[in-house]
């Protein structure tokens, strides 16, 4: 009787030390073990792959009818000395490549920028006329850490990248003119477009393009600058790419303004039965439209568009800027499958550029504007979130580093009591939410 109670507790032992090893075993394993270390749609990161690796927990949500993204189209995990963090693809942030100053350009560039009259002539003679005279007075109601810069300079490019990447921003929609053509205001630089992309790369951020309304813009000459971009950039580390609902992985445009050419001739580019369509070819793209007015919606849809944006940063100005309408456009787009898109911003000032337009001016108050935005726009469970923007300082939207700034003329708005980086820090804080948010969307 002894030895059989002795021989079970040796048998209890060995088991529960067999126990003990296999829990031991299985707490070694690393989530990340087997996934390779790719951002969406694109070829291996570059100089920094080796202190990379990519959270295997993530995946995309995404709207009804469309595929489920896995977590390298999600997001790039870096791994530092102190600390993890992440940037994410599905974070879109508008970024302006306009500027200009003396030392790389031989003149301020935007920073000059004129006072737009109001079209009432009555109203127009209340307000101030001219123009800005940087460095004291420039065209923005906040004044930036970097100075009136240029956006030539290699130098201000690198602080973008660093301060974009510090934001969890993964991906920057930049401003695009064809080459030799500009805004009114500005000067080509399309030529810039290399540098921003080489820095962009260094950085693992991805680089849309932000097609804009210049003059004689058609179906037909966007099908020529489409054609342009992805022949000249296409095979760019930077360049993004998104999956689409058919599980095809094709460059994003935004196409500002789309409003400005009709439906029927969109179509001609954007369905499968147009005269000149890009659909099937390696040309070939998902196409996002903005939405301004209630009725674009139907427009959009007509046109062949892939879905939509609301651009805005002012709640209220317009039927897509405001939160109150994003559910019901959100589920047009799942009906649809569309992609519903949603901007936001931390605040709107753009009285620097027009003064007669205080009533559309949204204070940032110490960031619970961008706050309130970044909710709304989580509550219609998007796919992807934009950001206006890093750098428009006209219409005093940006999340670049701010500094307080008075002059004899000026007193310039700032980010007190906060710190410069204060919305770069927020951005990151929503990010991460906004992903975590999602992960509860798929269980």
């Amino acid at each position: 009787m002894t030895r059989l109670r002795r021989k079970a507790l040796v048998a209890l032992f060995l088991f529960t030390l067999f126990i003990f090893g296999t829990m031991m075993g299985l707490r070694t394993l690393k989530p990340s073990d087997g996934f390779s270390d790719l951002a969406p749609g694109m070829d291996l990161l570059g100089e920094k792959s080796e202190r990379r690796r990519l959270d295997a927990n993530k995946d995309a949500a995404v709207s009804p009818g469309q595929v489920h993204m896995g977590s390298s189209d999600t997001k790039v995990v870096f791994t530092k000395s102190d600390r993890e963090y992440s940037i994410f693809y599905d974070i879109h942030i508008f970024y302006y490549l306009w500027y200009g100053s003396p030392n790389m350009d031989n003149k301020y560039i935007h920073w000059d920028h004129v006072l737009v009259p109001h079209w009432d002539p009555k109203i127009a003679a209340s307000h101030a006329q001219g123009r800005h005279t940087p460095p004291e007075d420039i065209a923005s109601s906040f004044y930036p850490e970097l100075g009136p810069y240029s956006s030539r300079d290699p130098k201000v490019l690198e602080s973008h990248m660093t301060q974009i990447e510090a934001a969890a921003a993964g991906v920057l929609v930049l401003s695009w003119y064809p080459p030799g053509v500009a805004d009114d205001h500005g000067e080509p630089a399309e030529d810039l477009v290399p540098a921003v992309m080489d820095a962009a790369h260094r950085h693992s951020i991805k680089v849309a393009f932000h097609i804009q309304p210049y003059k004689g813009r058609t179906d037909q000459s966007m099908h020529d600058n489409i054609k342009y971009i992805i022949d000249k950039y296409g095979k760019h580390g930077a360049f993004y790419r998104f999956r689409s609902s058919t599980g095809r992985v094709l460059p994003l445009f935004y196409v500002y303004d789309s409003y400005l050419t009709p439906p029927e001739a969109w179509a001609e580019l954007l369905t499968a039965k147009g005269s000149h369509s890009v659909r099937g070819t390696p040309y070939d793209g998902v196409f996002v439209a903005l939405i301004v007015e209630e009725r674009h919606k139907h427009d959009i849809l007509a046109s062949g568009f892939d879905g939509m944006y609301t651009y805005f940063a002012s709640n209220g100005f317009s039927y897509g800027s405001s939160h109150q309408n994003w559910k019901s456009i959100k589920a047009f787009c799942d009906a649809n499958n569309l992609l519903f898109i949603p901007s936001v911003g931390p605040g709107y000032v753009d009285t620097a550029v027009r003064p007669w337009n205080n009533h559309n001016t949204r204070n940032r108050v110490n960031g619970r504007y961008y706050e309130t935005s970044l909710q709304a726009a989580l509550s219609v469970r998007p796919e992807i979130v934009t950001i206006t923007s890093f750098n428009q300082w006209h219409e005093g939207t940006q999340i670049e580093k701010a500094v307080p700034k008075k002059t004899v003329t000026r007193l310039y708005l700032d980010y007190l009591p906060n710190q410069p980086d204060h919305f770069l820090e927020l951005t990151r804080q929503w990010a991460e939410n906004f992903n975590k948010e999602k992960d509860k969307w798929l269980m």
